[in-house]
């Protein structure tokens, strides 16, 4: 009923404002487009404020509304535009907004969250994308978790891309194996401008935002920008909330005609309930109901006020472009980016005979007062608490020499990360209550209990090598490359009863990445291009070099890999591009990856906290056609399509527990066949909207293929007006409606395992298999928002 009032509301709201403003605001715009030439629209645009300018002239050059940017590089890039994303949610996150991509499989798991998203892209996993932002890396350093809504407010993005199948070679990632997404914030308006916006919608969810853009200040060729946004919601399935602040800034100061420097910085602090991720059991006897309990009661780990995340984030990141004379410029950035916890989860503790690290205790310290104790009881109910912080910093220099049809370029990337992890346990009483600035728990005399102590440490330097030439007066480039990477890692795990190489582990890595890009333009209109590139990923997290180690035996619960190697891949494409009345292009792609690394991850017994398991898969196989086409305006209607048709092929029967499993010939996890997205845009300058409509196929979520989930279908709907203005004000309103149909569905894995059943290994013997988990995907939410320029 709800959700009825609110659109109902929001459609008499559009419909009372827009009919007596209708006449007045449609007809002088009419008079514009058909009138204004090319040159005065350029002079009209100086004298009138920026937001008038978007509108007259943004729309009518994106195609499909801005969900297809053009690109001329021999490598196939989707992308979307500010004026696309400006019609979407305002608590959108990047892997939201991509998913309408080719090959893109995006989790949304609600109107609004602070979480990390799981992602796939052509059968990458999450972990094996890289992800920048304005040309930093955004990633975890360690883990590569991408938490991109700490990244920045939705109404300040500039462009996303998605490079399916390669990654640019001055890329500063180490973990993209054959895919990138690339965003950019929109940088600081010409002219000084304030836009105040407030949003409300289904499940308690309200952002409000407000930018100020100071224009030039003086005639310094100074402008900056800050914003600030605070944003609130309901967890929509079981219990607990979400609460996110944000600030954006930026300053940019132009030195030359080409050339300038740019100062971007971001904070985010939030705090969110745990979503928990149901295995299919769970899905079909609790659907979409799954999620924290209320109330608690003895022994109960999924009681929300023991399961949380509180996050934060800071970044900071100085640009600068230098053109020079004879050809040469420099391209130098420095960054850092800084995320932290902790977050805390719900976990039963042995009161007695239980372990620290790999050594072993009689019992708690004082275990008969501690809080919640029930000597009918040999558990103990306890809030898990992970405080960790990750660090990483660098400094990014390219520098460029073009000469006559020749363009060399050189780059070299310095980066040092560290991280720190420590795992504390306290008491829950019987009302479910605990005290994180009291005494943990301990054991042996004071020893705290923890199964995580961990230090990680990482420095790289990488070089990259570019040379393109140009023939033909321009029509043929042919690009060659290589870049190469050296890493150093090292880890500590510093428990009791842990000692020499299960203690500290050191790894050195160098990996050299070649490419080659072939492009042809027959003319204007025309493209074609063949691109041979490849990618790597170091093994991330502690798991790859280090055990841990279960608090009831002791024992090992992941192990180290085994042959520390890189994951490799080595891609081919060949595609044809077509920019005219529309906009296409269409890729056939194949790739081989070696030593393909998949994290196995589970819930840890008697608690919400996870563990994870990193497999060396041996070597995996794809090949593939996508395609994406969108159409001009045509009487404010843009359309859009796109698809994509895959097969994978896993090449080795892995290495598990002592044995092998059949898994070779297996498809890949994550990897569905077929996946496409339609969009229709209209937008005539005051009157605004946009439909999508995606289709994920079925994915399988274990290596041997014995569980999967089927297809789903989903859309979105975004309908606006920018009405008339009032004085200096420009309002706006705009409704979005994600997943119009309520569909209940499971739209990714969030934990894959090995086999879901009992598998018979090739020497025979019985592996025990495990439930995988899932990702539950948005329901219905309707989302207004109100806004307005000054």
């Amino acid at each position: 009923m709800k959700k009825i009032l609110f659109i109902t509301t929001c459609c008499l709201c559009f419909q009372n404002i827009t009919t007596s403003a209708q006449a007045q605001s449609r007809t002088p715009q009419k008079h514009l487009y058909k009138k204004v030439t090319v040159t005065q629209k350029k002079d009209v645009s100086r004298d009138i404020s920026r937001k008038e300018s978007i509108n007259v002239t943004g729309y009518r050059k994106d195609a499909g509304g801005g969900m297809m940017v053009r690109h001329t590089v021999a490598k196939t890039v989707s992308s979307l535009s500010h004026d696309y994303i400006e019609m979407q949610s305002p608590t959108s996150t990047i892997e939201s907004l991509i998913s309408t991509l080719p090959g893109v499989v995006s989790a949304s798991e609600g109107p609004l969250t602070t979480s990390f998203s799981t992602l796939h892209i052509r059968g990458m996993a999450q972990a094996e994308i890289g992800v920048t932002f304005e040309g930093m890396p955004a990633a975890n350093p360690f883990t590569y978790s991408t938490y991109t809504p700490s990244l920045v407010d939705s109404q300040n993005m500039g462009q996303v891309n998605v490079m399916q199948g390669a990654v640019d070679i001055n890329s500063p990632t180490y973990n993209a194996t054959g895919a990138e997404i690339s965003a950019s914030i929109r940088g600081p308006a010409d002219q000084r401008n304030v836009h105040i916006a407030g949003s409300g919608g289904s499940y308690g969810t309200n952002k409000d935002f407000i930018r100020y853009d100071t224009g030039e200040i003086g005639h310094t060729g100074v402008r900056a920008f800050v914003s600030g946004s605070y944003s609130r919601g309901d967890i929509w399935r079981g219990v607990g909330d979400i609460k996110r602040w944000h600030v954006d800034a930026a300053l940019t100061k132009q030195w030359a005609p080409h050339s300038d420097s740019k100062v971007i910085f971001g904070w985010t602090k939030a705090a969110q309930g745990e979503w928990l991720y149901p295995s299919l059991a769970n899905w079909k006897k609790y659907g979409m109901k799954y999620g924290l309990d209320d109330q608690y009661s003895a022994g109960d780990t999924h009681y929300v006020g023991m399961n949380g995340k509180n996050t934060g984030a800071v970044y900071g990141t100085i640009k600068n472009h230098f053109s020079f004379d004879h050809g040469l410029s420099l391209d130098a950035q420095a960054y850092s980016v800084e995320f932290h916890g902790p977050y805390y989860y719900g976990a039963t503790v042995p009161v007695k005979k239980g372990f620290v690290g790999a050594e072993g205790y009689k019992s708690l310290d004082n275990y008969q007062s501690l809080p919640g104790y029930d000597p009918a009881n040999k558990n103990l109910t306890a809030a898990e608490v992970s405080s960790w912080y990750t660090l990483s910093s660098g400094m990014i220099l390219t520098g460029h020499w073009k000469h006559s049809f020749n363009t060399l370029s050189l780059t070299y990337w310095y980066s040092y990360a560290q991280e720190a992890a420590q795992m504390r346990f306290y008491p829950v009483n019987s009302k479910g209550q605990w005290n994180g600035n009291g005494p943990a728990l301990t054991a042996n005399g004071g020893i705290p209990l923890s199964e995580d102590n961990e230090n990680g440490l990482q420095q790289l330097n990488s070089f990259a090598l570019d040379d393109k030439m140009s023939f033909l007066h321009d029509r043929l480039t042919i690009d060659g490359g290589i870049r190469m990477a050296m890493a150093n890692r090292q880890y500590t795990q510093d428990l009791p009863g842990v000692a020499g190489n299960d203690y500290k582990s050191i790894r050195n890595v160098f990996v050299p990445s070649p490419q080659v890009l072939i492009n042809y333009n027959f003319n204007s209109h025309h493209q074609i291009y063949i691109n041979g590139t490849t990618g790597y990923h170091l093994p991330g997290s502690l798991s790859s070099q280090l055990a841990s180690y279960s608090r009831s035996t002791g024992q090992a619960q992941s192990l180290p890999l085994a042959d520390y190697k890189p994951e490799y891949m080595i891609t081919e494409e060949i595609g044809y591009r077509y920019n005219g009345l529309l906009m296409a292009n269409l890729a056939g792609f194949h790739y081989n990856v070696t030593n393909h690394q998949i994290s196995a991850q589970s819930y840890v017994e008697g608690s919400t906290s996870t563990i994870s398991q990193l497999i060396n898969a041996g070597g995996m196989e794809a090949y593939g056609i996508q395609a994406e086409i969108a159409t001009r305006p045509w009487h404010h209607v843009s359309a859009y399509a796109s698809g994509q048709y895959m097969r994978t092929r896993n090449g080795n029967n892995i290495a598990y527990s002592g044995d092998y499993l059949r898994t070779k010939g297996k498809q890949e996890v994550g990897a569905p066949k077929f996946s496409g997205s339609l969009g229709l845009t209209y937008n005539d300058g005051a009157w605004f909207g946009n439909f999508t409509l995606s289709y994920i196929g079925s994915q399988y979520a274990t290596l041997m293929n014995d569980q999967r989930i089927p297809g789903y279908v989903t859309a979105n709907l975004g309908v606006g007006r920018t009405l008339p203005k009032i004085g200096h004000v420009l309002p706006k309103v705009k409704l979005n409606l994600v997943n119009l149909g309520d569909a209940s569905y499971l739209s990714s894995m969030y934990g894959y395992t090995a086999a879901a059943t009992t598998q018979k290994g090739i020497f025979g013997t019985t592996i025990k298999g495990s439930s995988p988990t899932y990702v539950i995907g948005s329901p219905f939410v309707a989302m207004g928002t109100i806004s307005a320029d000054f």
